[in-house]
C-alpha cells in the first residue's frame, strides 16, 4: 500500500488516485486541493492544468509549474481550514501549508486557495500566498572597521559594535 502524498493517511488508490488516474469527479474543494498537491508530487502537470478554472487557465504556464515543482522535494501538506464547498455551494476556500525542500533548505508555501464549481466539477481559481516581508535596513550597514556612527571617533567594532 502506497500512502497518498496528500497526507490523508489513506492509500493513494483510496484517496487521490481515482481523481488523478481514473478521471473521477472531485467532490469538494479540499479533495481537489489534496489531489492537486498529489499531482505536483507525482509530476502530473496536465491534471493541474485541467483542474484550473478555464477563465484563469491562460494565467498559468504548465512549463513554469513543471520547472518549479521538479526543483523541489515535496515534504507534506497540511490543510488548515476549509470554508464553503458543500453541496449546493458554488465557491469554496481551502487554507493550507505545503512543505518542501529547495536546495536542502526547508520551505513552506502558505496559501488560501479559491475554488469554483461549474456543473458537477470543482476548479481551482486563484490563491493568496502568505509570506513575510523581507527585513529592510533604515540605515546603511556599518562595516566593522568604519568610524562609529555615534561620533566617538573610534572604529565601530571598538565602540557601538561591541
Amino acid at each position: 500500500m502506497n500512502a497518498c502524498p496528500c497526507g490523508s493517511g489513506l492509500a493513494l488508490e483510496a484517496c487521490c488516485g481515482p481523481y488523478l488516474h481514473e478521471g473521477k469527479t472531485v467532490p469538494t474543494p479540499e479533495a481537489l486541493m489534496r489531489s492537486r498537491y498529489t499531482a505536483h508530487t507525482l509530476g502530473m502537470y496536465d491534471y493541474l492544468d485541467e483542474t484550473t478554472h478555464p477563465d484563469t487557465r491562460e494565467d498559468v504556464s504548465t512549463e513554469e509549474m513543471r520547472a518549479w515543482s521538479e526543483a523541489v522535494q515535496w515534504e507534506g501538506l497540511e490543510v488548515l481550514e476549509t470554508r464553503g464547498g458543500h453541496e449546493g455551494d458554488v465557491t469554496g476556500e481551502v487554507s493550507f501549508v505545503a512543505r518542501y525542500m529547495l536546495g536542502g533548505v526547508p520551505q513552506e508555501l502558505r496559501e488560501d486557495s479559491f475554488f469554483r464549481r461549474e456543473g458537477d466539477r470543482w476548479y481551482y481559481v486563484d490563491g493568496m500566498v502568505h509570506g513575510s516581508e523581507p527585513y529592510r535596513r533604515e540605515q546603511p550597514k556599518v562595516g566593522r572597521n568604519e568610524p562609529c556612527p555615534c561620533g566617538s571617533g573610534r572604529k565601530y567594532k571598538k565602540c557601538c559594535g561591541k
